[in-house]
C-alpha cells in the first residue's frame, strides 16, 4: 500500500481519455502519488477527452483561479436523434429521419450566428449543478423532471470546421460554465431536429493545453510536476517580494509598495513570489496602495 504524503505539491496537466470520469483521474492520481490532496481545475464528462488540470496539495488552492479561464474545445453534434444527457451517452428521447439536403449552408450559418451570440445558457438536467443540495443528475435519476435556471455565458469563438446531413464539426472557446452538449442542444433546436453531442474533446484550459499533457494513466516514472509559481503565473500576474516581505507575507502580514515589484492593479488577485521562486500567497493591492494576503501557501520545500 503506497503511504500518503502531504508533501506533493504541484499541477500536472493530462490528455483524460473517454469512458473515465474526472473522479476517476483524481481517484488514481491519489494512488499513484502516494496522497490525498489532489483536484482538479474543471469537470470533463465521462465521454469526452482531452486536457484535464490536475492540481496536487497547496495547488489545490488555486481551483477558483484556474477554474475561472476560458476553455476551447472540438466537438462534433449529430443531427437526428437527442438524449437525455444531451451526449452519446445518454438514452435516446427522439429520432427522426432527416431528408437527404434538409441543411443549406446559410440555414447552419445562420443557427451558429445565434449560439455565437448567446449569453445566456440553460445547463443540461443530467449535470453536477446542486439546487436544495441534491445534484441535479440524482433527481434526473430519480425520476423528477428538472428545471435549471439559465446561466451567463460567453462565447468568444465558433469556428465550423466541417458540415454534412448528418452534423458538423466545430472548435468553440468558452467561458466558465459553458455546456457544449447545450450547444449540441440549442443549435439543434434553432435548425429544427434533434441533435446531440456526439464528440467532444477539450483542447485548452486557460493557458494549458494538449502540448503541456501528459498521456492517461502516466508512464512509469512518474511525470514531475509544474511547480506552484509557474502554474500560479499562468493566470495571475507576478508580485516580486524580497527576503524580508516574504517573512512577513508568511505571518500573514500587510505589505507596502516599497516592499514589493508588483504589475497588479487595485483590487487585483497576484502571485506573491519569494527570491527563491517559490509562491508565498495569494494577496492583492487595496485602494490605498496597501498589500494584503488573500490565501496563505504552505513551505512547498
Amino acid at each position: 500500500m503506497v503511504r500518503m504524503s502531504e508533501t506533493v505539491h504541484g499541477v500536472l496537466v493530462v490528455d483524460k481519455p473517454g469512458g473515465m470520469t474526472s473522479h476517476d483521474v483524481v481517484a488514481r492520481a491519489r494512488r499513484l502519488f502516494g496522497t490525498r490532496a489532489v483536484g482538479h481545475a474543471g469537470t470533463l464528462d465521462p465521454m469526452a477527452t482531452g486536457v484535464l488540470v490536475l492540481l496536487f496539495g497547496e495547488a489545490c488552492k488555486l481551483s477558483a483561479y484556474l477554474t475561472g479561464q476560458d476553455k476551447t474545445y472540438s466537438a462534433g453534434v449529430r443531427f437526428g436523434s437527442a438524449t437525455d444527457s444531451l451526449d452519446a451517452d445518454g438514452r435516446v428521447t427522439e429520432e427522426r429521419t432527416l431528408p437527404a439536403g434538409w441543411l443549406a449552408r446559410e440555414t447552419l450559418d445562420r443557427a451558429l450566428a445565434v449560439e455565437r451570440a448567446r449569453t445566456l445558457q440553460v445547463p443540461p438536467a443530467v449535470s453536477a449543478i446542486s439546487e436544495g443540495g441534491r445534484r441535479a443528475y440524482q433527481r434526473v435519476r430519480a425520476g423528477e423532471t428538472v428545471e435549471l435556471a439559465p446561466r451567463p455565458v460567453r462565447v468568444a469563438r465558433l469556428e465550423l470546421l466541417e458540415w454534412s446531413d448528418a452534423g458538423v464539426d466545430v472548435e468553440l472557446e468558452v467561458s466558465k460554465g459553458y455546456y457544449v452538449r447545450a450547444f449540441a442542444r440549442d443549435l439543434g433546436a434553432t435548425l429544427g431536429v434533434p441533435a446531440h453531442l456526439g464528440r467532444l474533446r477539450r483542447l485548452t484550459s486557460g493557458a494549458f493545453s494538449l502540448r503541456d499533457a501528459s498521456p492517461w494513466p502516466p508512464p512509469e516514472p512518474l511525470p514531475p510536476l509544474l511547480p506552484l509559481a509557474q502554474a500560479a503565473l499562468r493566470a495571475l500576474p507576478p508580485t516580486r517580494l524580497s527576503r524580508t516581505a516574504t517573512a512577513k507575507a508568511r505571518r500573514g502580514q500587510t505589505l507596502t509598495s516599497d516592499e514589493v515589484e508588483s504589475t497588479a492593479g487595485p483590487n487585483e488577485i497576484s502571485c506573491w513570489i519569494s527570491p527563491e521562486g517559490e509562491l508565498v500567497a495569494l494577496g492583492m493591492r487595496t485602494e490605498a496602495g496597501v498589500y494584503r494576503v488573500v490565501r496563505g501557501m504552505r513551505d512547498q520545500s
